[in-house]
């Protein structure tokens, strides 16, 4: 059997940059108690060691379960925010609304911006634009975080789609201006369709690409991958918007494709008759669980 495994597979400069940022901030927390212990000295504020993300730092569990190994506590809404009163909160690589890191700012806990930067160029964007009288349409998943996010820097009129159905059945005031972006990680092909239709509606438009330049290459490449491959195996979490798009596009091109977290959810029964055989992962997907599935295949 030959294993062929996408160079672009795994943690994205994004993800890789959040989830150090987590790491770093618990190495700091431990000196700075080793400090306190060696000065006698005592924090007057309880809880001031207490490490917080604002939802999953990434959509994988092996991730996150590690890191509550390491005393980090993921805060799953505004009402769990509302409770803590000190502390380190540590913003997630698919970021926050205006409201939310606002509110963190103002109130008497450290905050740690580990949002994505592309995602952070989204914000500004859409910050910008509807300050400038556009209307902002979201092309992405409503239910995703990352677009959440998004929505909550727009101070005009927003709208998200996420289907060329959507995109066909969509109607707004042809004498206002409207500005289009992306989802990071949406699926590439698709956002262009989703544009060509939008885009002959005769509105005053312009289109933002922010689908980020590793969310196009790790597509393109999947896609190549899968089409001379007689079996796919895509890893990654269940919760990952980019892991299921890159599904769908090896489904594409290879109908045997399989979606799995870890290597125990690979049955390489299905595999025994393949002599080609392609591997991707998403960008929440750590090296070590890529490499045990190519080690396995390999076997």
């Amino acid at each position: 059997m030959k294993v062929t495994v996408a160079k672009s597979a795994g943690f994205c400069f994004g993800v890789k940059r959040a989830v150090e940022t987590v790491y770093k901030e618990i190495e700091n927390r431990k000196k700075q108690k080793e400090y306190n212990r060696e000065s006698n000295k005592e924090s007057n504020k309880e809880g001031w060691d207490h490490i917080y993300t604002y939802g999953p730092i990434i959509h994988n569990e092996q991730v996150v379960a590690d890191l509550e190994k390491n005393g980090v506590t993921v805060l799953n809404s505004m009402e769990e925010l509302l409770a803590i009163e000190h502390g380190t909160v540590i913003i997630r690589s698919h970021g926050v609304d205006r409201k939310t890191n606002d509110y963190i700012r103002e109130r008497d806990l450290k905050l740690v911006d580990a949002t994505c930067p592309f995602v952070k160029k989204i914000h500004k964007t859409v910050m910008e634009k509807s300050r400038d009288g556009y209307a902002i349409l979201i092309i992405g998943n409503e239910k995703h975080p990352e677009v959440q996010g998004i929505k909550g820097w727009s101070e005009s009129d927003t709208f998200i789609i996420n289907t060329e159905e959507q995109a066909e059945k969509f109607e707004y005031d042809r004498g206002k201006k409207l500005c289009v972006v992306a989802q990071t990680t949406f699926n590439y092909k698709k956002f262009d369709k989703m544009v060509e239709i939008i885009g002959k509606k005769g509105y005053d438009i312009i289109v933002v690409n922010t689908i980020c330049n590793a969310t196009n290459e790790r597509q393109a490449e999947a896609r190549q991958i899968a089409s001379g491959s007689d079996a796919m195996i895509v890893i990654g979490g269940k919760s990952s918007s980019n892991t299921q798009k890159l599904y769908e596009i090896c489904k594409e091109e290879c109908k045997n494709t399989y979606y799995i977290q870890k290597l125990k959810d690979l049955d390489l029964k299905k595999l025994q008759t393949c002599r080609n055989v392609g591997i991707t992962a998403g960008a929440s997907t750590p090296n070590n669980i890529i490499e045990e599935v190519l080690a396995e295949c390999q076997n």
